[in-house]
């Protein structure tokens, strides 16, 4: 009976100990992956690490982690070129092998989830020059702001011989193509101008890419908020490092 109880003592300990190295080691690796998704990505801050599951040192031995979480709180994509930032970016890596020197890895799949605030898509948007809709009228997206659930508003200056006005209009908003995608559900009334449906909506409707996004994920879903969008991304066989 005594022998069985200091067997019993014996292994709760070392099970205590197995414990106590598992957490030192996931806590070391996380902080090694995070160094190399932030040189990787050239990013100014380092990144959330967060590997999941257990044990971790099971998982590590096997060259594969079933569960990985990144965040970046601020990120600097691009908008056909131009860029725009983006933060608050969260994405769940699965299936995450890695070599034996642990200078590369990649995701099976990954999903996530970010933040564009309406100024910074305005400004990959408002790129465009003022385009002609009517003899001596000019139109060109100038405002982005929340128009209810799946709405954007979007303000349109028209530019004159008289003066300027400027118009909204509610748009239905999704992902279409990997873009950001608004359409206008009806376009501004604009009294005693006659204005072209075809050319109003070439400025009105628009596809916006948001590109160059870490690892390669891209976009999957766009939801307006009151603050900006909120886009969901997805990805598969993506390079994480290396």
């Amino acid at each position: 009976m005594r022998a069985l109880r200091i067997l019993l003592i014996v292994v709760v300990v070392l099970g205590g100990l197995f414990v106590i190295a598992d957490r030192v080691a996931v806590h070391f690796a996380e902080s090694e992956a995070a160094d190399k998704v932030r040189t990787s990505e050239g990013l100014a801050d380092t990144p959330d690490v967060s590997i999941k599951g257990f044990p971790f040192l099971t998982q590590a031995a096997g060259g594969t982690l079933d569960d990985v979480e990144i965040g970046i709180q601020e990120y600097d994509a691009k908008a056909d070129g131009n860029s725009v930032h983006i933060t608050d970016l969260r994405a769940e890596m699965r299936d995450v092998k890695f070599d034996s020197s642990y200078s590369s890895a990649t995701a099976g799949s990954a999903t996530g989830t970010a933040h564009v605030s309406y100024d910074e898509l305005l400004k990959a948007v408002a790129q465009q020059k003022p385009a002609p809709v009517a003899p001596g009228i000019t139109a060109k997206i100038t405002g982005l702001a929340y128009g209810g659930p799946g709405k954007v508003k979007v303000t349109v200056t028209l530019r004159t011989p008289l003066g300027s006005v400027t118009p909204t209009v509610l748009s239905t908003v999704k992902v279409v193509g990997g873009k950001v995608s608004a359409h206008a559900d009806s376009l501004p009334k604009v009294h005693a101008l006659d204005l072209a449906e075809n050319r109003v909506r070439a400025v009105t409707d628009f596809r916006q890419a948001i590109d160059n996004l870490p690892a390669g994920i891209s976009l999957d879903n766009v939801e307006p908020g009151r603050n900006g969008v909120e886009i969901s991304v997805k990805g598969s066989d993506l390079k994480l490092v290396g």
